[in-house]
């Protein structure tokens, strides 16, 4: 007989943790989400898939709890009796990891090993197969060796966040080979969609072009404009983590467009988008330089594409645009709400 699907994600709440929840109910499971307990709502990216962190008959619940806690994390394995856990939870900001490596550490590379472990318990006791995902990152290339890069390429990370994302993987694989656990691992380049935090730049240029056309901000500050990436779609990609989790036997895949451009080359699509012209508006500043630079990365995803059947559906350029329409929405609140905390009457109620 076979089990209920029933899914737990850490990091729910963030972009990709919204997408996969989508899909995964769009599928039939029953979604398990893990947050930080917080005294203000984190929830705003899916909010539109629950009603209430309580209400046990919902498809999607939230359950509170943290990625260095390891006792929470066995205790909610065993609760739940998950079939699929998707590890998306870390301090994913790649400057802050040099402001806070010890906590960066401690979340993205210890959080995975706390949480492993708890998988391995629950299946020596219970005796239930339950299959993992860890999101690896393409930052764990870093300063690369070979362009582009594939499963084989090796890391060469250049951050804090970099160096634990590394540690996350290679845990996985070692547990994978030592316990015989169905873990598979996304070595996942920059995917970006309009619920990107607004601290990436790719989100930091959409808002911007947009408050700057809607007379709402003046300039942007941004880094190194020649670093090149390999952008792709947030949603298309949570497609290829599930598909992982499919596969009869777990293995490690790099998910990407084959493409790579400048972060000058997003100024210019997302401002054109607008009908503005990014050099008028855009200027460097050194302190967004990271201590060590990563200069390109472009995966190959060629292993994905033919072992899982997985094909991106969004283009770079409909992505700008897509983020820009997004971004330009919440623009034109702020312009309502300036407006009618302009008015005193308004402002006084």
């Amino acid at each position: 007989m076979r089990r209920t699907q029933r899914a737990i994600i850490t990091g729910i709440t963030g972009q990709d943790g919204s997408y996969l929840a989508e899909l995964l109910l769009a599928k039939g499971y029953e979604v398990h989400g893990l947050v930080r307990r917080s005294s203000t709502f984190g929830t705003q990216r899916i909010e539109h898939l629950y009603r209430d962190v309580h209400d046990t008959d919902r498809p999607l619940q939230l359950h509170y709890g943290d990625m260095s806690d390891g006792n929470a994390l066995s205790r909610l394995i065993r609760e739940i009796r998950p079939t699929e856990v998707y590890n998306l939870a870390a301090q994913s900001h790649v400057r802050v990891s040099f402001d806070q490596p010890t906590y960066t550490a401690d979340v993205t590379a210890v959080g995975t090993l706390r949480l492993l472990e708890a998988i391995r318990d629950y299946q020596d006791a219970v005796g239930e197969r339950v299959r993992f995902y860890q999101a690896s990152s393409s930052e764990m290339y870093g300063k690369v060796v070979e362009v582009p890069q594939t499963e084989a390429t090796p890391f060469y990370p250049r951050s804090p966040y970099g160096v634990a994302k590394v540690y996350a993987h290679w845990i996985t694989v070692n547990y994978r080979e030592s316990y015989g656990l169905h873990a598979s691992c996304g070595i996942l380049f920059n995917h970006e969609s309009p619920r990107r935090g607004e601290t990436f730049v790719t989100r930091k240029i959409t808002r911007a072009a947009t408050r700057i056309k809607l007379g709402l901000q003046q300039k942007l500050y941004l880094g190194n404009l020649d670093a090149r990436r390999d952008w792709g779609f947030a949603g298309d990609y949570v497609e290829a983590m599930w598909l992982m989790l499919q596969q009869d036997m777990p293995d490690d895949y790099v998910v990407a467009m084959d493409e790579t451009h400048s972060v000058r080359e997003f100024c210019e699509k997302a401002f054109a988008a607008v009908g503005l012209d990014y050099r008028d508006h855009v200027e460097v500043d050194p302190r967004y330089y990271r201590p060590a630079e990563v200069d390109l990365l472009l995966g190959s995803a060629k292993k994905a594409r033919e072992r899982l059947g997985w094909q991106p559906r969004v283009s770079f350029d409909e992505l700008v645009a897509m983020m820009v329409k997004g971004d330009m929405e919440i623009a034109h609140k702020e312009v309502v709400l300036a407006a009618n905390c302009a008015d005193p009457v308004l402002h006084f109620r």
